[in-house]
């Protein structure tokens, strides 16, 4: 029959002739399983049309039967725990079923909708079997015989177990089967098998809870729930619903909630339809003093299993302890009182309260108690013989409660004000716990967070929650997928999270670590913190790092509290110059910020270690003195001799003192610190040959390799044995200051370590200036920098020596004509020399354009006057030679070479700016033309992809070489040049042919060289401007000048449109020329930046103005 629920209609949809026995539909709700009287599985669709119709007792055993590959027989395998008696045992028979089943069939389905397995009994042996049957009606698997199975039935959602039960001689149990029918775990039921039957099996959605419908055999009308789980591959049972003998309250109908896990439905005879809510919830004492036991309650059946955290960690399902009642437990809690936290309140499924105190129990009955659904707190008091129940308030006498039902509630005190409508501050957590100062949460994203609450706000709370936190974040650590918070050990820094599979795990979170090692050092704990950050592997730094000058203040505390010396060494070599309160553990916002160096200039490692070294030289040198090598060691400029001078005296003056370190051991323990090949070096350059052989003797080297060497050394003289020493360490310096004072036989072997080692100027300091040792280092000095190319110092060092004829040829290589005309005066040269050391000198200057020092040469030196002027006019130096030809009289010059030369200029000068400006107009056209062709090809672009076009950024604006943006090449060789050679290889990649990828770069940058040039001959055309005016060229001048002048004018009226601005962005970037800092180009900017107002710092060419062809000049500026 088809019931209508919209109208109550009946409508019959088919009918079977030998009747229904059971019916399922499938998860999916696409197919219904129908089993009949004639003991066959009719499958239909949704829509009631048959599928396919088979027998449920088959013969084979299904597409999933075993198969046997032949190896060995029976009597030879191995059979496990049973032993080879298994192979000789015989098949027991299988009883039928139990007088009280009722021999239907029973279907369940597989979480997926994919295989159903039906129970039915056997028609041959009338017992029941299982089963499984895919979704197109096809035979699986049928379950081994299982002696005493029952009707219940019911497969795990997740699909890996079906459970049913099985009554045994002596036991009644619950059985999970595989799908191959094979039996896999099962638990026993806490009665006896004639006490009760198990009507149905219930698993909840998402598999973690089996519920098991009892009935009590002996009342009939007594039945009962009971809720089992799992974990740590232990069955607990949690819950126990006893509906009493009032046949009005028997359930007659239990299920689950498809969308709710937790929630149980349950119908009774009565017409009464009750739901039960239930939340996962860890009953943990809630002490927070050191008192507090930290205990844990877990709930298994008529046990209360309780672990106490702080003394141990007991894995489940075994505990420290157990409490045995009489009924089954359905909830347990501790006093919530500061005084007696570890007292706990069991409730069972009779309404007993049972108390548990200090080994006493006091059992009270409250089942005539009136309950309430209303949402409150539960304050049991145990007053003689009244119990009574409070609501929960507030100091001003309000009531408390939630807008929904609360699992698992805790009190913390935060500052700040909760927003009205604002009920959750995060939804991302799976458990949490309260401890002192801290929140402690899991969060579904596999964290675990440890909130310190004073020193957050309710805002900040919800940001912290919400954020993923830093690198060095002390309040987030990565966990297990799955943990749940089992509770947290007051006053220390322990936290119990318990797996998914059950197992426990106890970390030390960094939060609580830190926190609890701040408190420590604050008052001055040093061993109790040391001894933790030594296990939990925090950095020892900290110690010092959390308050420098407290630690500094109490050093013989600290030593003193942590007494052994290995302790000590450990600190010392674990000190770095790190401020592991910056990195490593950085300090909240709360925390004021401490002077972590206070000395002035001076490290932190050697400050530390000179604090220790002193104060345990003052307590005890003989106890310390292991650390006291220590701290030479680590200091950041190891002080290897004064540790080895100190192994030393101690060998020839060991100590009396009980318990003192001897020499021996003091070395052994160095050669543990440092290499022993360095210490052996450093041990030789103390010069101490006792020293020496001391170490060689503990260290691997064969004597063969260093005895020799050392008598040798033995044998020298003091200064030149310490030089050889020196030498052979690569001491140079130090070799060279030895070598010094061993006499002039020596000097040859001094002069040649100087000319290898280049130490000319060491050397220079180590002799008399007016020796002759000083005198030779001076002249080899001036060779090395004549090899360095720096003639000019090397001169001045021979002139300073006494060696002018070294100095004159110095500065002549070097172009220093002043220091070689004093010099060449000073040797002194006869007078043709001097003349032709001038030509000379003045030949060079001329090729380095430098003519008016050249025309000096030669007028003064050379007396050649005509030479003089005739470098003057090639230099363009027009009023130096003018002075000069009247000086000399010597007019006739201005015809032959002058005037010609004037007009000569005027050509080239003519010649070369027209072809600047012709260059210039023909890149600023090109530049014109190319930008245009980008910037259509960019919109087209746009047009066809969108704005977000990656390959627009290819056609930006070549105005980004104003910005100071260059081009750029992921290019390995190209980045290992310098500076210079990276410029060079930029701009060869600025091609000026036409189509090349930076073109636009190329012309922007022709046209900043060309603007810089033309900018350039601004003083070189204004004196041949008046030398052309002064001569009456003025056609000349005025062909000159009007040129130069627009020329000018037309360079700085395009810069505005070469080096445009492109966007709101580059609109506020500074704009500066291409590599140049012309006037011209500063004020064109200016002018673009503010039209309207005047433009500082832009100055015009001083030009020289000629008006109507006439004699009437003037200079303007």
């Amino acid at each position: 029959m088809c019931v209508c629920v919209r109208a109550p209609q009946l409508e019959c949809v088919g009918s079977v002739d030998s009747g229904l026995t059971s019916m399922s539909w499938s998860p999916d709700e696409e197919l219904v399983v129908l089993t009949t009287g004639q003991e066959t599985i009719i499958m239909m669709t949704k829509h009631f049309e048959p599928i396919t119709e088979v027998g449920i007792h088959q013969d084979d055993f299904g597409e999933g039967k075993f198969v046997t590959v032949g190896w060995g027989k029976k009597e030879t395998q191995f059979h496990g725990s049973e032993g080879k008696q298994a192979a000789q045992r015989t098949i027991q028979e299988v009883r039928p079923a139990a007088a009280w089943d009722d021999r239907a069939p029973r279907v369940t389905w597989r979480g997926d909708g994919q295989l159903f397995a039906v129970s039915a009994v056997c028609l041959q042996t009338g017992a029941r079997k299982v089963r499984v049957w895919n979704r197109e009606g096809v035979l699986q698997a049928t379950s081994e015989p299982i002696n005493g199975l029952e009707q219940a039935l019911c497969w795990k959602p997740s699909g890996s177990l079906i459970a049913s039960t099985q009554r045994h001689p002596n036991k009644h149990s619950v059985v999970f089967m595989e799908k191959n029918g094979l039996l896999h775990g099962d638990f026993t039921l806490p009665f006896s098998k004639d006490h009760a039957k198990v009507k149905d099996l219930l698993w909840n959605s998402d598999s973690t809870v089996l519920a098991v419908w009892l009935e009590d055999l002996a009342a009939g009308e007594d039945q009962q729930v009971n809720l089992w789980v799992a974990g740590n591959y232990h069955w607990y049972l949690k819950q126990s619903l006893d509906f009493g003998r009032d046949s009005r309250k028997a359930p007659v109908c239990v299920c689950w909630d498809p969308e709710r896990p937790l929630r149980l439905h349950v119908v009774t005879r009565g017409w009464t339809s009750v739901t039960y809510d239930w939340g996962w919830a860890t009953e943990r004492s809630p002490g927070t003093d050191a008192a507090a036991d930290a205990n844990v309650a877990v709930i298994d059946g008529d046990k209360i299993l309780v672990t106490n955290f702080r003394q141990c960690v007991v894995p489940p399902p075994m505990c420290s302890f157990e409490l045995q009642l009489t009924s089954p437990v359905n909830q347990v809690t501790f006093l919530c009182q500061p005084q007696g936290t570890n007292r706990l309140a069991a409730l069972t499924s009779d309404g007993q309260i049972s108390v548990y105190a200090q080994g006493e129990s006091c059992d009270r009955d409250v089942r005539d108690n009136k309950t309430t659904t209303c949402y409150l707190f539960l304050n049991v008091r145990v007053d003689g013989a009244e119990l009574s129940v409070e609501d929960w308030r507030d100091a001003s006498g309000c009531s408390i409660n939630f807008p929904v039902p609360c699992v698992q509630t805790a009190l913390c005190s935060i500052s700040g004000e909760v927003e009205p409508r604002q009920n959750h501050l995060a939804s991302n957590i799976s458990s949490f716990g309260v401890c002192n100062d801290f929140l402690l949460i899991t969060t579904h994203s596999h964290t675990c967070r440890c909130l310190q609450l004073t020193t957050l706000s309710v805002k900040g709370l919800q940001a912290a929650l919400a954020s993923d936190g830093g690198q060095n974040d002390e309040s987030l650590r990565r966990v297990e997928r799955g943990s749940r918070i089992v509770t947290v050990v007051p006053q220390d820094t322990r936290v119990v999270l318990q797996m998914p599979r059950g197992n426990l795990e106890t970390v030390h979170h960094r939060a609580l670590v830190l926190a609890q090692l701040r408190k420590w050092l604050d008052s001055l704990r040093f061993r109790e913190s040391f001894e933790c950050m030594r296990k939990l592997r925090i950095n020892l730094n900290l110690l010092y790092d959390h308050n420098p000058k407290v630690f500094l203040e109490n050093m013989e505390a600290f030593i003193t509290q942590l007494g052994s010396i290995s302790h000590i060494n450990l600190f010392v070599t674990e000190l770095k110059e790190e401020d592991t309160t910056s990195t490593m553990y950085p300090r909240g916002p709360e925390s004021s910020p401490v002077q972590t160096r206070p000395v002035s200039g001076q490290k932190k490692v050697d400050v530390v270690c000179d604090a220790l070294r002193s104060a345990m030289e003052s307590m005890d040198p003989n106890k310390f003195f292991l650390s006291v090598l220590t701290t030479h060691v680590k200091k950041t400029v190891p002080e290897l001799e004064v540790a080895l001078q100190k192994v030393h005296e101690l060998r020839v003056n060991p100590p009396r003192a009980a318990g003192a370190v001897s020499a021996e051991e003091a070395l052994k323990y160095l050669l543990f610190l440092v290499n022993v090949n360095d210490l052996y070096e450093h041990s030789l350059g103390t010069y101490d040959f006792d020293l020496v052989l001391m170490v060689a003797e503990k260290s691997q080297k064969d004597p063969k390799e260093y005895l020799p060497f050392l008598n040798m050394l033995k044998s020298l003289e003091t200064n030149y044995q310490r030089y050889t020493i020196d030498k052979h360490l690569k001491r140079y310096s130090k070799a060279l200051h030895h070598l010094s004072k061993c006499g002039e036989e020596h000097f040859h072997e001094a002069l040649q370590l100087v000319r290898e080692q280049k130490l000319h100027s060491e050397a220079l300091r180590l002799y008399a200036a007016d020796g002759a040792h000083y005198k030779a280092l001076s002249c080899a000095y001036a060779e090395h920098l004549m090899e360095q190319q720096q003639a000019e110092q090397a001169g001045l060092l021979l002139w300073r020596c006494g060696e002018p004829v070294g100095a004159l040829q110095a500065f002549a290589s070097s172009s220093s004509w002043r220091n070689a005309i004093c010099t060449a005066q000073q040797i002194p040269l006869p007078a043709d020399q001097l003349a032709l050391l001038a030509r000379d000198l003045a030949e060079k200057l001329i090729e380095q354009r430098r003519f008016a020092e050249a025309a000096l040469l030669l007028d003064q030196y050379a007396k050649d006057c005509e030479e003089a002027i005739l470098a003057l006019i090639t230099g363009s130096v027009w009023e130096e030679a003018l002075r000069l030809i009247y000086m000399h009289d010597r007019q006739d010059i201005t015809e032959t070479n002058l005037k010609p030369a004037l007009l000569e200029a005027v050509g080239t000068q003519t010649a070369f700016l027209e072809a600047q400006v012709a260059a210039f107009t023909r890149h600023r056209a090109r530049l014109a033309v190319v930008r245009e062709q980008k910037e259509k090809a960019r919109l087209g672009m746009l047009d066809e992809d969108g704005p977000d076009c990656p390959d627009a950024e290819l056609y930006s604006e070549a105005s980004s070489v104003m910005s100071g943006s260059k081009y750029s090449q992921s290019n390995s060789r190209v980045s290992s040049r310098s500076s210079k050679n990276r410029r060079k290889a930029e701009r060869k990649k600025l091609s000026l042919k036409e189509g090349s990828p930076m073109e636009d770069r190329a012309l922007v940058y022709a046209l900043g060289e060309i603007l810089t040039t033309v900018d350039k001959m601004r003083e070189e055309v204004h004196g041949l401007l008046k030398a052309l005016v002064l001569f009456q060229f003025d056609k000349q001048a005025e062909k000159l000048q009007p040129a130069y002048e627009e020329a000018l004018q037309a360079m700085e009226a395009a810069v505005p449109e070469v080096w445009a601005p492109e966007g709101p962005a580059s609109n506020q970037a500074q704009l500066t020329g291409p590599n140049s800092t012309a006037n011209s180009i500063m004020a064109s900017f200016q002018q673009q930046q503010r039209p309207a107002a005047p433009q500082p710092g832009r100055h015009r060419l001083s030009s020289l103005f000629i008006h109507n062809s006439s004699c009437d000049v003037c200079l303007c500026n």
